[in-house]
């Protein structure tokens, strides 16, 4: 436990030299994370995909860390990253060392401030990679995500949505991405190079309990202009209706697909709060 501006990790390490290391952004609600135990589920499968030694990591070790450190930052509400570095790999530039393989980060921060009017969104320039080898792993080769989102914000937009070489919808670029058409949501599978979100899952099966239909598939720039509602799912900022897309404008009605969500979803969180 150090102070930010005090924490050392690796220099000369696979993290560092190669960006090998999984991360993951969870929710604080009531200084307590939200849905830890999926979080380390997630981190282990991308984890053991980018060949990462989670050697003396496990869910509880990890889970009782970043529970101290929401303790000690006096967090009530807001987010906490955690995050694996690969100190060895296949280098290049150094043998591999023995002791410690992986570096174990945790930090807290304050909760994304997200708009009361809800979301502005439009299409980003840039294509994701289904081809790459990282696609649909939270790897710390987020840099695409982030010019994307910044690029969108130059434009004076929230988000943007991302869509892969074949044209189909991917996500935005730091959520999952939802609409309704017909009374019916659809979400990009994971094929597309969606990241399977961990409030993503949590929609998916609050929908089948609140007996609104919806599908997982690939879909065209065309299904989504042509939705009745859109919204946005993330650890940090929940369930979020888009209100603007380009020049489409969106109300949130009481009894709609997505207060219904949102609704179910803030529910969720109180309970295992």
């Amino acid at each position: 436990m150090v102070e930010a501006t005090k924490a050392r990790v690796a220099p000369v390490s696979s993290a560092m030299l190669y960006g090998r290391g999984v991360f993951t952004t969870i929710a604080v609600n009531h200084s307590t994370p939200f849905l830890w135990s999926k979080h380390w589920q997630r981190l282990v499968s991308h984890a053991d995909k980018l060949d990462i030694d989670l050697t003396g990591c496990n869910e509880k070790s990890v889970g009782e860390g970043l529970r101290k450190l929401i303790s000690v930052n006096q967090v009530e509400h807001g987010r906490a990253r955690v995050i694996l570095l690969a100190r060895s790999g296949h280098d290049f530039w150094k043998p591999n060392a023995p002791g410690t393989k992986t570096d174990l980060l945790i930090m807290t921060g304050d909760p994304r401030i997200v708009p009361d009017s809800g979301l502005s969104i439009a299409v980003s320039p840039y294509r994701t990679n289904t081809s790459s080898p990282v696609s649909g792993i939270k790897t710390l080769n987020y840099l695409e995500n982030v010019l994307a989102f910044e690029e969108a914000h130059s434009r004076d937009f929230d988000e943007a949505v991302l869509l892969n070489e074949r044209g189909e919808i991917v996500s935005a670029t730091k959520a999952n991405i939802f609409w309704v058409k017909n009374g019916t949501a659809h979400t990009p599978a994971l094929s597309t190079g969606a990241i399977g979100g961990i409030t993503r899952e949590c929609v998916i099966e609050l929908a089948a309990e609140h007996y609104v239909p919806l599908v997982e598939g690939v879909y065209e720039m065309s299904d989504l202009t042509d939705a009745d509602e859109i919204f946005l799912t993330s650890s940090s900022i929940g369930v979020v209706p888009v209100t603007t897309f380009d020049f489409r404008r969106y109300s949130v009605e009481t009894g709609s697909v997505s207060a219904i969500i949102r609704q179910a979803f803030a529910k969720l969180t109180l309970i295992n709060s």
